[in-house]
């Protein structure tokens, strides 16, 4: 497998006005990734609304994804679960699409305890052969928030783990002590936390960024100044789209679906998972936002 690097958004997962979803949308979103120039996609993660989706409904939109990507670019398949034998499950699903790897959250119940952290990773590649494991490391109470030595050491103990997300604060610090820690027999470290880091982490030797969707154009043209050692126009793109993303660290999906609808991507904004709603006062300030990161949008969707 050619090693995983670059701009990999989280899809979210659009629902249709009576909380369906909508499976029309989607394909748009995944052309718009397509299009942007990102590397990969992922789906689906917390920036999805995961934990809201039936397994019949992810199972369903992991098929869609695979069939109308059509190995355009790759993607990464969340398989997150707190039972290694469902976690397998899900992980070969996605197989089944196309997912050339499988991201799967260090499980809170297993602490901070490595032997348990890498038993139950250990389980899961033993029931899903053949796929290459991104162990993620988010904060509690969703994830494990392991150390970045323990991170090295559950990943080395399990050969199937070729990649880490690395989600707990300070990121960028912690990217820097999971390299040094692993001795370069990792494939990759990816930064997430909303690419709100992400100069710091990519300074620090990450391979790449998940953020969500919305300024997937912009984070791609981010990713290939950095490459091109253009730091200069990279942080002038992280400058105009950081308050976007502190925006969006409170609103989460919300504000990601109201920047695609502003965006013509979307024609419903309806979201299942819990957080604060917008009022007309936030509705106004995310227009602003908006409009001091739109230098850094490349891309005008057809369907505006």
């Amino acid at each position: 497998m050619t090693s995983l690097s670059g701009v990999f958004p989280v899809l979210p997962t659009p629902f249709t006005p009576d909380n369906q979803v909508d499976e029309a949308a989607f394909r748009r979103l995944i052309d718009f990734a397509v299009d942007s120039g990102v590397d990969g996609i992922v789906f689906p993660g917390m920036a999805s609304e995961v934990e809201t989706l039936s397994a019949a409904e992810r199972g369903r939109m992991v098929a869609v994804l695979g069939v109308h990507l059509a190995g355009r670019l790759p993607f990464i398949v969340g398989a997150s679960h707190a039972d290694p034998v469902e976690s397998a499950a899900r992980a070969r699903e996605g197989m089944a699409a196309g997912a050339v790897a499988a991201m799967i959250m260090a499980p809170p119940h297993a602490g901070q305890d490595v032997a348990k952290q890498a038993h139950f990773y250990a389980a899961v590649a033993e029931a899903a052969p053949g796929i290459a494991i991104m162990l993620q490391n988010a904060p509690a109470p969703n994830g494990a928030a392991l150390s970045p030595e323990a991170v090295a050491a559950v990943a080395a103990a399990v050969p199937a783990i070729r990649y880490v997300k690395e989600e707990t604060l300070p990121c960028g610090q912690h990217v820097t002590r999971i390299l040094a820690a692993a001795g370069g027999t990792l494939d990759g470290v990816m930064g997430g936390a909303g690419a709100r880091f992400v100069l710091d982490e990519l300074a620090r030797g990450a391979n790449g960024t998940m953020p969500a969707l919305e300024l997937a154009d912009a984070h791609a043209a981010l990713w290939r100044a950095w490459k091109a050692g253009d730091r200069a126009t990279a942080r002038a793109i992280y400058r105009d789209t950081l308050p976007l993303l502190a925006f969006q660290m409170t609103f989460r999906v919300r504000a990601t679906k109201e920047v695609l609808k502003r965006r013509g991507l979307l024609d419903h904004t309806g979201a299942r998972a819990a957080g604060p709603r917008f009022d007309a006062g936030d509705l106004a300030e995310i227009g602003e936002l908006i409009e001091t990161a739109r230098p850094t949008m490349t891309m005008h969707p057809p369907h505006a």
